[in-house]
């Protein structure tokens, strides 16, 4: 009698003798269809739909297959469910990471209208800050600033400026196609990038008409995605005033930022004040960055404008000098 005769008779003979009934040898194709479940049964549309989903959420092939696997081949839920996943992994890292120190980071300036603001994002390492994501958590924080001032209702006669601080930034809503607030994607962003991150503050400023907010950014560099956030290391908002709208005022005011960036003031003064002494901290009596043979006073005078306040930003300076006044 051959080996493998043999072997069939005994195992006919073992599961006739077993409690539990025959034996059941299941094909690999049914045990393959049992453990994926039916979004899998054609390989052609599952492949279709994991490729969607990766493309769509940014996480890995072995985390999206498992949410289409846990959501039964629905879209919808599975990019949910890996959202939920990444934001509980999130916090819990973020739990870990608190209070390694966030010197790095971005400066995001956004102008839409009558209105500019400046946002500080901080994170561990400048390679963090020059990654995508990092650079996509600094836009959804300029944004969330953004509807937060035009939703204020305010009758505008002068301009007006605000402030607010890391725990008031991150309280604030994440937008129209986000859910939470900014505190969430704050989670999120820490949990795929694995570094303490914290959003350190943002300041806004509204105008009416006869005013004009200059700006400028050091070390400048376009969202990808947002063609009018601009981002870097040092930003300026400079607020003038000016009876009409003249020619070169957009070049006048990019200029007036790069001062504000370069010599720091404290204050705007005056153009009485003479130079030297205490007034090297006052705007107009400062040696213009760009030619100090005059003064920015002297500078500015000519173009028929007044400046009236300014906002600086420098990427991890200290919270005391987070408002320029």
């Amino acid at each position: 009698m051959s080996l493998l005769r043999c072997l069939r008779l005994y195992l006919v003979g073992w599961a006739g003798s077993c409690p539990a009934g025959p034996l059941l040898l299941q094909s690999p194709q049914s045990w393959h269809t049992f453990h994926t479940g039916p979004w899998l049964s054609s390989s052609a549309s599952s492949k279709e739909l994991l490729m969607k989903l990766r493309r769509k959420t940014g996480y890995s092939f072995v985390n999206c297959k498992k949410a289409l696997e846990t959501c039964g081949g629905d879209l919808k839920q599975a990019e949910s469910w890996l959202h939920k996943q990444a934001q509980k992994e999130g916090w819990s890292r973020a739990a870990k990471l608190h209070g390694r120190k966030t010197k790095e980071g971005l400066i995001g300036l956004l102008q839409e209208g009558n209105t500019t603001v400046l946002v500080e994002v901080n994170c561990e390492t400048d390679f963090v800050s020059r990654n995508l994501k990092f650079q996509q958590l600094v836009q959804q924080v300029a944004l969330g600033t953004l509807l937060h001032c035009q939703n204020l209702k305010d009758q505008l006669s002068t301009y007006s400026k605000g402030f607010l601080n890391s725990s008031e930034l991150s309280e604030l809503p994440a937008g129209p196609e986000r859910e939470g607030c900014l505190k969430d994607q704050l989670a999120l962003a820490i949990g795929k990038l694995g570094e303490n991150m914290t959003l350190k503050r943002a300041a806004w400023v509204k105008v009416p008409a006869g005013f004009y907010v200059g700006s400028y950014v050091h070390g400048a560099m376009h969202s990808p995605s947002l063609h009018n956030l601009v981002l870097g290391k040092y930003g300026a908002l400079v607020v003038c005033e000016t009876s009409e709208r003249k020619a070169g005022l957009e070049d006048l005011g990019r200029r007036l930022g790069q001062h504000v960036v370069g010599m720091a003031p404290l204050s705007v003064g005056s153009l009485d004040d003479e130079p030297g002494g205490e007034a090297e901290t006052k705007m107009l009596s400062q040696p213009y960055l760009l030619d100090p043979s005059i003064t920015l006073g002297q500078y500015v005078q000519p173009h028929g404008v007044s400046v009236v306040d300014f906002v600086r930003f420098e990427c991890g300076e200290g919270e005391e000098a987070a408002e320029a006044e």
